[in-house]
């Protein structure tokens, strides 16, 4: 079984050769394994090599899913295991969508039957070890994803994707981030 585990305790991550900003010390600690990523239904790159697109496109995954915990208690644990990654749309030829035989590059083409998706597993546990929250399989989609409110992510090649995580992890830790807020 392959695995790729990008980020560990406390918001700060090492990510293959990969490092990100640390995220706020009240944070509760975050572990993120992708497994066998390489064999996801959709983490296809436009214009780059598959390794690296897949790579970046997974680091900047978790670096939300990071900021997302940031809102739960410093005494929490996060654990994901993600078994698969649909991206929002498909990537076609650039010819194929009206740029040309002389065009080189593929295109990311955004159409409504094509939504995000993402599998994983989740716990979430106190500091004890206690599950607070946990689930097998979460097979999260965004039917919707179009008529989504892109907020401060418009820019963001990943916003569909994001927005679909903040959404489930608003929606699953409401209990928990409410417990912090207090």
């Amino acid at each position: 079984m392959n695995k790729i585990i990008l980020c560990s305790l406390l918001g700060s991550a090492v990510a293959l050769p990969l490092l990100f900003a640390s995220s706020p010390v009240s944070a509760a600690e975050v572990k993120v394994t992708w497994e066998n990523a390489e064999k996801y239904t959709d983490v296809r790159p436009a214009n780059e090599s598959r390794k690296r697109f897949r790579e970046r496109t997974l680091a900047a995954l978790e670096e939300h899913i990071v900021e997302l915990a940031s809102k739960l208690p410093e005494s929490q644990k996060l654990t994901m295991t993600v078994t698969n990654v649909d991206l929002a749309g498909q990537v076609w030829p650039s010819q194929f969508v009206g740029f040309g035989v002389g065009a080189a590059n593929d295109v990311r083409v955004i159409q409504r039957v094509d939504i995000p998706r993402m599998t994983f597993s989740y716990t979430l546990s106190d500091e004890q070890g206690a599950v607070i929250s946990s689930a097998e399989e979460v097979q999260l989609k965004d039917m919707n994803f179009m008529e989504s409110n892109i907020r401060q992510n418009r820019g963001d090649t990943l916003s569909y994707e994001k927005i679909m995580l903040e959404d489930w992890f608003n929606d699953t830790f409401t209990t928990n981030v409410a417990a912090n807020e207090e």
